[in-house]
């Protein structure tokens, strides 16, 4: 079976239910034909199937019984016993050498009535690594759910070493019945392994936590995303990633990556200009282990922390100053984008002030600004471009985690009672911003005012 969404090759518009999605759909660049007909599973799907969990399992022996367990204990918003028929898992142990599978098989029998499908496969070396496996999951869980004509069914992420929230499931569906297109979950480390961890590392880990949030909040008030508004988080990884069918096919599927492949399949949906929902509503829990299954991930950054601690190496991160800037130009970049999209011709005046913010060259923004990129594969354009030209690079240099944290304060504090004094009492969940705020001062300069 072809993928469930439309992907011609001639330009013709694909309709779609999100309105940001008629802005991807007639752009060349993000046309996708990937067929997903590969079957995995041979049992159909219940036809009351809605989301189809997949768990990636490679010699997880030792925390296995506590991830199925978490999954088959599903609960609604509301506490009451989630209907197992809702939803299915897919569970691909590959290249084991310890008892995973088997203690997976086990399960199921334990608990016929929850659709567990346990898979056993040994990948050839090439394949066998957690980029390939999630995309081996997610594309047979895209077709199951197309087989039943559920566009807007849930392909739904997690680890074999985490355990989902009791209501993970339902928070999903709600964030995407609210429309999002995809959802990333709130993965929290587990209580006792990280108190176990090294000093430093556990400080590491709890100042990255903070200045992430810092940055979070500080991008609500600089560049909102009306489809992922405050309170929210930043993070969108495999251990709890959540997209419709529909926006998967979009996006071209799980791109395939070594690792992070989490992180190159979030940039893919941002290049279609997918509603991303970071929902604090959505819960895990992971373990804190340091032996990791990839050479990038959690337990391998724990790791990076430790020995840093040892060599009494500081932590560095990129200055509040940069992250503020790089904010104000990328909302400049998306209302001039928009009015490019509108009809509206740039010229060299009208993008000199946001090219020199974004420390790329004018004529280089110019062109790109007339190409035909959905905003998200403009702004990685422009990205790529930062770091070929280098002019970012030098002008902003990294600074210690505390001082960057103490910036950050600083700077939101300012945000926070120019917002009180403007919106009067308003509460932190309305927060948008506004042009009297953040005036795009580059458009107006080159003589239009923008509508948005």
């Amino acid at each position: 079976m072809k993928s469930c969404v439309a992907a011609p090759g001639d330009g013709k518009m694909v309709f779609m239910e999100s309105k940001r999605l008629l802005f991807v759909a007639d752009f060349p660049s993000v046309q996708q034909g990937k067929d997903f007909s590969q079957t995995l599973v041979q049992i159909p799907p219940s036809p009351h199937c809605e989301v189809c969990v997949i768990v990636p399992v490679r010699n997880e022996a030792q925390m296995l019984a506590a991830t199925l367990t978490a999954l088959i204990h599903q609960v609604d918003l509301q506490g009451q016993v989630l209907d197992p028929r809702r939803y299915e898992i897919i569970l691909l142990a590959n290249n084991c050498s310890d008892e995973s599978a088997a203690i997976a098989r086990s399960f199921a029998q334990e608990h016929p009535d929850i659709a567990l499908h346990v898979v056993e496969k040994t990948l050839p070396p090439a394949q066998a690594y957690i980029g390939r496996v999630r995309q081996i999951l997610m594309d047979e869980a895209h077709r199951r759910l197309c087989s039943l004509g559920r566009t807007r069914g849930v392909i739904a992420s997690t680890d074999g070493d985490s355990q989902v929230s009791p209501t993970w499931i339902a928070a999903n569906l709600y964030e995407i019945n609210c429309g999002a297109d995809a959802v990333g979950g709130r993965i929290l480390v587990e209580r006792t392994g990280r108190a176990g961890l090294h000093p430093y590392a556990r400080a590491c880990y709890l100042r990255e936590v903070g200045y992430r949030y810092l940055i979070t909040e500080l991008e609500t008030y600089l560049d909102p995303d009306p489809d992922d508004s405050f309170p929210r988080h930043y993070q969108h990884y495999g251990a709890s990633l959540a997209v419709t069918a529909e926006m998967y096919a979009l996006a071209g599927g799980l791109p395939p990556v070594r690792t992070p492949e989490d992180e190159a399949f979030y940039r893919a949906l941002v290049r279609v200009n997918a509603r991303f929902r970071h929902s604090s509503l959505v819960r895990v829990v992971t373990s804190a282990r340091q032996i990791g299954r990839t050479n990038v991930g959690l337990a391998n950054q724990l790791n990076e922390w430790i020995e840093m601690g040892r060599q009494q190496q500081p932590f560095v991160v990129e200055p509040a100053g940069a992250i503020e800037t790089r904010f104000v130009a990328r909302r400049q970049l998306r209302v001039m984008w928009w009015c490019v999209l509108n009809g509206y011709q740039p010229d060299r005046k009208s993008v000199v002030s946001l090219a020199e913010m974004l420390g790329v060259s004018v004529q280089w923004l110019l062109e790109k600004l007339t190409q035909p990129y959905t905003f998200g594969q403009l702004f990685e354009q422009v990205e790529e471009r930062q770091q070929s030209e280098q002019i970012w690079a030098s002008r902003w240099k990294f600074v210690e985690i505390e001082q960057a944290i103490g910036d950050l304060r600083l700077r939101l504090e300012s945000l926070r009672l120019s917002y009180s004094k403007f919106h009067g009492n308003s509460t932190q969940d309305d927060l948008e911003l506004t042009k009297e705020l953040y005036p795009t001062k580059s458009l107006e300069n080159g003589g239009l005012k923008p509508s948005i």
